[in-house]
């Protein structure tokens, strides 16, 4: 008998003001934040258990990221149109469509490459989401190449705040690593021209690796984030493995630049709990800090959840995993007629290609 799993938890936050500064003094707040954090984990561990049964290719996602996935998550404004916001993330970004009310069968689907997969019908690998009702652009394989696409969102977004209409604004996240690459330095230049600045809030998450490379021989600058001084840009950094201390540090850069209208940068250092990828081996990475088990422990403590609850949420969470993978294990891959479907828009071709009509 398939058991029915809790409906996603994304509460009503009133923007501004009048929001909340701290819901995780609300016990069912924390609670439930913290059963979507288990998820977030659970679907991760059962990605990179699909790699080694030969049920997948390629595994990379964010375990160890789970605070600020789901703080980001519930925060945002989802929809279609330049009302709500853009996000253009990358490939350790599973966590925050699940805390925005995405099931686990979509990623389970793309991990097996089936043509069900409903963001790139089993073109891409896992990780690789996009969905246009929520204004989540396509994420891409390429490094930071996102923070120049931001920009032409955030542009829009300013267009729309000049013609005094209601418009959202544009996140987007990458890695410590991926700041080596001129696309963050351009999002930095652009984003900040004066008169001009942009509605934009630019994410690094810290985890001090470059796949192998450690920080430390990489980065000459204290913080990341010290390189938006420059620009005259606001920037901070938080603890990403403290829930209340990134929710804050979140809700605090989304209300600057929605209610100003200027560039933020945001540094958050997570941990990286299984390695880059399963290129790397996807192992365990000893002596990371767990947000989870921090979170756990500090919930156990004040007496707001019992050891019972955290076996309900990860039972909860393998049920739903157990059966996205039962449901796509009989799925087809994509038929070779296919291949370039949803590649090329008919009005942007001229004369199309060899075989193939648009």
């Amino acid at each position: 008998m398939t058991a029915v799993r809790p409906p996603p938890f994304r509460p009503a936050l009133a923007r501004g003001s009048a929001r909340s500064a701290q819901p995780f003094k609300d016990r069912e707040f924390a609670r439930a934040f913290l059963r979507e954090m288990v998820r977030a984990r659970v679907l991760e561990e059962r990605l990179i258990r699909m790699v080694r049964t030969g049920d997948g290719f390629f595994w990379i996602g964010g375990p160890g990221e789970e605070a600020f996935a789901t703080s980001l998550g519930l925060l945002v404004d989802k929809g279609a149109g330049l009302a709500h916001d853009y996000l253009h993330l990358h490939y350790r970004s599973n966590g925050i469509l699940l805390s925005m009310g995405e099931p686990m069968l979509p990623f389970v689907r793309q991990m097996k490459n089936v043509s069900t997969d409903p963001y790139s019908g089993g073109r891409n690998f896992v990780a690789h989401a996009a969905k246009k009702e929520w204004n989540l652009m396509p994420i891409t394989s390429t490094i930071e190449t996102q923070f120049l696409v931001a920009l032409g969102t955030a542009r829009a977004q300013w267009r729309a705040r000049k013609r005094g209409e209601k418009s959202g604004v544009t996140v987007v996240v990458g890695g410590d690593a991926g700041t080596a690459e001129g696309d963050f330095a351009s999002a930095l230049v652009w984003s900040s021209r004066p008169g001009e600045e942009l509605p934009m809030l630019m994410i690094v998450t810290n985890n001090g690796y470059g796949i192998t490379t450690p920080a430390g021989q990489q980065h000459g600058e204290r913080n990341i984030a010290d390189r938006a001084k420059a620009f005259q840009i606001e920037a901070s950094v938080c603890d990403g493995n403290q829930p209340d201390k990134v929710w804050a540090a979140l809700s605090d850069a989304l209300d600057y630049v929605r209610e100003r209208g200027r560039p933020y940068l945001l540094e958050i250092a997570v941990s990286r709990l299984h390695g880059h990828s399963s290129s790397t081996g996807g192992h365990r990475v000893p002596d990371e800090v767990c947000c989870i088990d921090t979170f756990e422990k500090k919930l156990l403590k004040s007496g707001w959840i019992e050891e019972g609850d955290l076996k309900r949420f990860y039972e909860e969470a393998n049920q739903e995993a157990t059966e996205a993978i039962e449901t796509v294990r009989t799925e087809k891959w994509p038929d070779g007629s296919t291949v370039l479907d949803h590649s090329f828009s008919a009005g942007d071709i001229r004369g199309g290609l060899p075989g193939r009509d648009f």
